[in-house]
């Protein structure tokens, strides 16, 4: 018995009434972009359902060098197998209040962690959200400044209150053509 047990009987209940989605475009045309914090569940949050949008998660949710080949892969699959015309989706940038990588502000907590994890104190620090909509906004411009992201993918910023359940528009989207 491991911790995943219990998991996997709530995945047996899950697989008795499992209808496959067929693989394809998004149906919302959002690719969303959040961090992996236990309490952020972006599909109850977005009222997102199997097939309306692919998750990208990690630390604070930050737009980082796999984020962008991520993205920059997705948008070739969406051109090339998808023949989708016109614009191709929007990358919604989530971030939250609250976040654990918050910590990673505070000098001292940062080199703790870079000593315990091995983990090069730039780059601990590139995944801090301690002010979500400020880190939001530098991520958004991060990406639209990024030359692998498709001129037909637009960006947009997003802050969810882990208090209230809410989620505000920081930054609308653009696309890379529009700046």
């Amino acid at each position: 018995m491991t911790r995943l047990t219990p998991l996997l009987a709530r995945n047996e209940r899950f697989a008795r009434d499992h209808t496959p989605v067929a693989l394809g475009l998004p149906t919302a045309q959002v690719v969303v972009v959040t961090c992996l914090d236990h309490r952020i569940d972006p599909a109850a949050v977005l009222g997102l359902a199997p097939g309306d949008a692919p998750v990208i998660r990690n630390a604070g949710g930050r737009i980082t060098g796999s984020v962008v080949d991520d993205l920059a892969y997705l948008a070739y699959l969406a051109e090339a197998l998808f023949d989708a015309k016109g614009p191709l989706f929007e990358v919604a940038i989530l971030h939250h209040t609250q976040c654990g990588t918050g910590f990673l502000a505070d000098p001292a907590f940062l080199h703790r962690a870079a000593k315990a994890t091995g983990v090069a104190e730039p780059v601990l620090a590139a995944s801090e959200v301690a002010e979500p909509d400020r880190t939001v906004r530098e991520d958004v411009e991060r990406l639209l400044g990024s030359p692998l992201l498709s001129p037909k993918v637009s960006v947009s910023g997003h802050v969810y209150a882990v208090e209230t359940g809410r989620v505000t528009t920081v930054v609308d989207a653009l696309s890379p053509a529009a700046r």
